[in-house]
């Protein structure tokens, strides 16, 4: 049984302050990004450039793009970033909720933040990507109506590809 002095208290999603991620928060952001990785590993595609670069990744396009911060008591819990692809598209990148904090709401919080950015942005369509070994994230992305659009294998690991069409919700 674990030890109830150890574990921290149930978050209260009221309290949650989700913000733009600044420079200060650079090291807490890497952490997420470090400790999320499945056996430790990079996906083949995926060198992590954008956490290390997060300026020119997502704040260098105008405020097309953006990257955020999940905060509670002036403590980073959790993080996302969208990223312009193309032309009315938008990534969904880098949703991570430390470990002690999940399944409280946060990553659905920050979802429906990094959605809303799409649409206040006139975003079509919004896509993103999950290791199949991730069902939390894949019930999260099905609850906010993602549709799984197909499945590759690289590196023996298979990777979930979701979208979301924002155009049936803009007509004209």
């Amino acid at each position: 049984m674990p030890d109830a002095a150890s574990d921290p208290p149930a978050p209260s999603i009221a309290d949650l302050r989700i913000r733009v991620a600044e420079p200060a928060d650079h090291a807490v952001i890497r952490e997420l990004f470090v400790s999320s990785l499945v056996d430790g590993q990079l996906r083949g595609n995926d060198t992590g450039a954008d956490i290390e670069n997060l300026e020119q990744a997502y704040f260098s396009d105008d405020g097309a793009s953006g990257f955020w911060v999940a905060e509670l008591d002036g403590t980073v819990v959790g993080m996302i970033g969208v990223q312009n692809t193309r032309d009315n598209v938008a990534e969904i990148r880098r949703l991570r909720v430390a470990e002690p904090y999940r399944r409280h709401g946060i990553g659905s919080q920050l979802m429906r933040h990094a959605i809303e950015f799409c649409r206040s942005h006139g975003y079509l369509k919004v896509i993103l990507d999950v290791r199949v070994e991730r069902a939390p994230a894949v019930a999260l992305f099905e609850k906010f109506g993602l549709s799984l659009s197909r499945t590759r294998e690289a590196d023996s690991h298979q990777t979930l590809e979701f979208y979301l069409d924002l155009y049936r919700e803009n007509p004209g």
